[in-house]
């Protein structure tokens, strides 16, 4: 690391935090790459997400991060809402098999549960919610969404987590088979932590440079 770190992203998915940084730092002018980090390079532990909503989510993990770095801290959570399933995974999309984390587990037994649905009828998206906290309690939280309809099967080789199954309203591709610049341009996280730069350009710029 070239210098101290300045903002500190509530993930210890490494796909994650990569994403993140490509979407945060472009929209950041003059803040070092190197400066923003992920919650596992400051030896921060997991908090209990137990909210009801992506935005409770968010907020927990970004207060839990801002509590034990000091710093401000930006954190999401996202999932994927089927129509027909009632919005479902939706908070739940980490764990709908019930391992968190697991991907193609999740994958699989979504598919499965949907493998009777007709094309027209295979209506989702993805939401976003971004939350930024501050050590002395500011917050902020954002929200993006991603709609379009799921495919049969995994599709691409980009993304993690349902970017092999969801293809976007009007395209072809699934969000794992389009380039990770397109997706980002697109994506409900994209959305969602653009919209929240403003907020944390104006709390960086009360920040010590270091």
């Amino acid at each position: 690391m070239t210098g101290p770190a300045r903002l500190v992203l509530a993930t210890h998915n490494a796909h994650k935090l990569g994403e993140l940084r490509a979407i945060l730092v472009p929209a950041l002018p003059g803040l070092d790459p190197d400066s923003v980090v992920g919650a596992r390079d400051v030896g921060a532990p997991e908090p209990v997400e137990d909210g009801v909503t992506f935005a409770e989510n968010a907020l927990i993990k970004a207060r839990a991060l801002a509590a034990h770095t000091g710093l401000p801290a930006v954190a999401d959570d996202s999932g994927l809402s089927v129509d027909v399933l009632g919005g479902a995974p939706g908070i739940f999309s980490a764990r709908w098999s019930g391992r968190h984390g697991d991907d193609r587990a999740n994958l699989d037994l979504l598919l499965a549960q949907l493998s009777d649905i007709a094309p027209e009828h295979r209506a989702a998206r993805f939401t976003c919610a971004a939350a930024l906290v501050t050590p002395d309690g500011e917050e902020h939280v954002e929200l993006g969404h991603l709609v379009g309809t799921l495919a049969t099967a995994p599709r691409g080789e980009h993304g993690f987590g349902y970017d092999p199954i969801l293809v976007p309203a009007g395209g072809d591709l699934t969000c794992a088979e389009l380039a990770p610049e397109e997706k980002n341009r697109i994506s409900h996280r994209g959305h969602a932590f653009r919209a929240l730069v403003p907020a944390v350009v104006a709390v960086l710029g009360r920040e010590p440079r270091g």
